[in-house]
């Protein structure tokens, strides 16, 4: 169990630039629910989940057929870690011409932003729009098909800081191929990330992939031509109100 006080982890990285990267991994980790096991075993989480109309379940015979899902045929949109999702959520009511597929493979993390959808429900906002998906981000081959989705958001993924496991973060090549495999031919990726070392490693990734860059900023918020429009995060707002600059590229073929 984690006995290390969350205010006391913040304190350190205002204060100790030395471990600032390390500290804000483990604060993301925490924030997750990844490293407690009072947030990893939520009881009656995976039977809310199963429970939720909230959750598309079988997803992997749903894959050509999304659109089915939604009634529509508007262009699906999908983020890969969703967390909570808030930043879904906010989409979602801003363009309900887009169809939304929130991402995460946490069932305490998925709970909570079934949660707050019910909560908007019974606050009478229709996100009917916005479905969410429990899975592992490697399977997403097996779950759309080509050309299926228009936009993958990436949102303050987990940097995996150890060499070993650079495979496992989501701006790999690696997962830049699964990408390949259900964008559209105009679809893009758009990533946002408050730590430098996994944009930096995002960067060169794009380009071993072969993929395009088709923009990117070391400073999200004070460049008025990619911050317009931009929808924050939890996270996102955090870290910046911390002072740290919050990065962003957009990638396509």
């Amino acid at each position: 169990m984690v006995l290390i006080s969350y205010y006391y982890i913040e304190g350190i990285v205002e204060r100790d630039l030395k471990f600032r990267w390390h500290i804000r991994y483990t604060l993301m980790e925490i924030r997750k629910g990844r490293n407690t096991m009072r947030l990893r075993n939520i009881p009656g989480a995976k039977e809310a989940i199963a429970n939720s109309r909230f959750v598309v379940h079988q997803v992997q015979e749903k894959k050509g057929n999304w659109n089915r899902v939604f009634g529509n045929e508007n262009p699906i949109h999908i983020e890969v870690g969703m967390g909570k999702g808030r930043f879904l959520m906010e989409m979602a009511a801003l363009n309900p011409e887009i169809n939304y597929i929130g991402i995460e493979m946490y069932d305490s993390v998925l709970l909570r932003a079934v949660q707050k959808m019910e909560e908007k429900e019974a606050e009478g906002m229709d996100l009917r729009n916005l479905r969410f998906i429990r899975m592992d981000a490697r399977e997403l081959p097996l779950v759309f098909d080509k050309n299926e989705v228009d936009r993958i958001y990436l949102n303050f993924s987990d940097p995996w800081p150890k060499e070993r496991h650079a495979k496992r973060r989501l701006t790999s090549r690696q997962f830049f191929e699964r990408y390949d495999q259900i964008l559209a031919p105009r679809g893009v990726v758009e990533f946002k990330t408050d730590n430098r070392p996994l944009f930096e490693f995002s960067l060169e990734e794009t380009e071993e992939a072969g993929w395009k860059l088709m923009a990117h900023t070391f400073d999200l918020h004070h460049d008025p031509s990619m911050s317009e429009g931009n929808v924050m995060t939890e996270y996102e707002e955090k870290f910046s109100s911390m002072g740290n600059p919050i990065y962003k590229l957009i990638a396509g073929r």
